[in-house]
């Protein structure tokens, strides 16, 4: 999942990026208002984590902005105040969740996979296609019987394929999606990664889950 976090403290900011990269999420970060913008405007974000007070455009306004252009990617707001009408304020703006500093990282990450659940219309932490099964909370992955083991990027990418069972996803999609603007690797990622997934997933089974629709992009079903 890419996620938007705007955090005007710098600490701060580069904790959360630090530790959402590393349970393999592709992470934008910025610092004020306006960057936020800037970034919502060129880029669709799976969520967004969103401080309130910050520099030149405060994050409330940032929230109405892009509810009223319709964009309705998820939004969890960062503030240090706790009051209920501060609460109560942000969620009518159209926040989908509201967490209060200090927190924990446990909470952030249990708030953002509930979110996500939520958009893409699951119940479950855990993901299934076939005998293939990922759990979104503790990042086990099992086919059949047996674990498999992934680095954070191959985690990520499986489990935006199969949020998106059945649906045919482009190399260009799937790069939005899992990378940052920070990435500076060669242009064939998507399908060097799709080649380690497949190694690890269809490798000595019968049964292939992950297809290449030639032209199209990638698709994680049960045949074709």
């Amino acid at each position: 999942m890419r996620i938007l976090l705007a955090e005007d403290e710098k600490d701060l900011n580069h904790i959360i990026k630090q530790k959402l990269t590393s349970d393999g999420y592709g992470v934008d970060s910025c610092f004020d208002g306006q960057e936020a913008l800037d970034h919502l405007e060129v880029t669709e974000y799976d969520a967004v984590i969103l401080d309130i007070m910050m520099p030149k455009v405060d994050g409330l306004t940032v929230l109405k902005k892009l509810r009223q252009e319709g964009n309705h990617t998820p939004v969890l707001i960062l503030t240090a105040r706790d009051a209920v009408p501060d609460r109560v304020k942000g969620l009518d703006s159209g926040a989908n969740d509201y967490l209060v500093k200090p927190f924990s990282f446990e909470e952030l990450g249990a708030r953002l996979r509930a979110m996500t659940r939520s958009s893409f219309g699951k119940t479950s932490n855990v993901l299934s296609v076939a005998d293939l099964t990922l759990d979104s909370a503790t990042h086990a992955v099992k086919r059949g019987d047996r674990e498999i083991t992934l680095s954070a990027k191959e985690y990520a990418l499986l489990e935006y394929l199969m949020y998106n069972k059945g649906v045919v996803l482009s190399r260009e999609r799937i790069e939005d999606h899992i990378w940052n603007y920070d990435y500076e690797g060669g242009t064939n990622v998507v399908d060097v990664y799709i080649s380690y997934l497949r190694k690890k997933i269809d490798s000595g089974h019968e049964v292939k889950l992950i297809h290449t629709l030639r032209g199209r992009g990638y698709v994680l079903k049960e045949g074709l």
